[in-house]
């Protein structure tokens, strides 16, 4: 058991029959009043993000999760499939606990969360940055680094991302998995 006071990003408890991860929280002490805790719990079973506050000091069931590394290996219409680097078994898990499928990449090494009484996976999260290599987009036009312009590119996992100007087909690129957003041309 926990108090408000032990919530952090990244915590997960059991709330309502489900288990949540703490997305973001906020004490907060108003003039008048008792103090509470807002917070933004995302479900990791539906991946639903809810609204909660809790009043200060409320008792908590916080859940004992693990994270463990797993490869990408390919995905199909039963799931995307996954190999424990440790032990070479191979996991299949559904879309819904997939964070950002369009940014996954065959071979790109990724956590996912389990349960660590249960043994169940929870949520599969992503690296922060993945390096990709465009595969179509406009060509871009010499000088053209001025504008802060973007084009649609598409990257080899099949995702558009939005570029700037000076990006050519071929060439490789840093992407932010959580927004899907380009950070950088990848130094070679």
């Amino acid at each position: 058991m926990a108090s408000t006071s032990d919530i952090r990003n990244g915590l997960c408890i059991e709330f309502n029959n489900d288990i949540y991860s703490v997305v973001e929280f906020q004490h907060v002490k108003p003039g008048k009043g008792n103090a509470f805790v807002r917070t933004k719990l995302k479900s990791l079973t539906t991946g639903r993000v809810i609204d909660n506050t809790f009043p200060a000091g409320h008792k908590i069931n916080d859940v004992r999760v693990e994270r463990r590394k797993f490869q990408f290996l390919y995905s199909d219409d039963m799931g995307f499939h996954f190999m424990d680097n440790e032990t070479y078994e191979q996991l299949l898990l559904e879309e819904a606990k997939v964070s950002n499928p369009g940014m996954l990449k065959e071979g790109t090494e990724v956590e996912i969360l389990f349960h660590a009484e249960k043994e169940i996976p929870l949520q599969m999260d992503l690296p922060q940055y993945i390096i990709v290599e465009v595969t179509y987009t406009e060509p871009g036009l010499r000088g053209d680094t001025a504008t802060n312009t973007l084009k649609p590119a598409t990257i080899e996992t099949g995702a558009e991302v939005k570029v700037p100007l000076f990006i050519n087909t071929g060439d490789k690129i840093k992407v932010d998995t959580a927004t899907g957003t380009y950070m950088e041309r990848a130094k070679e």
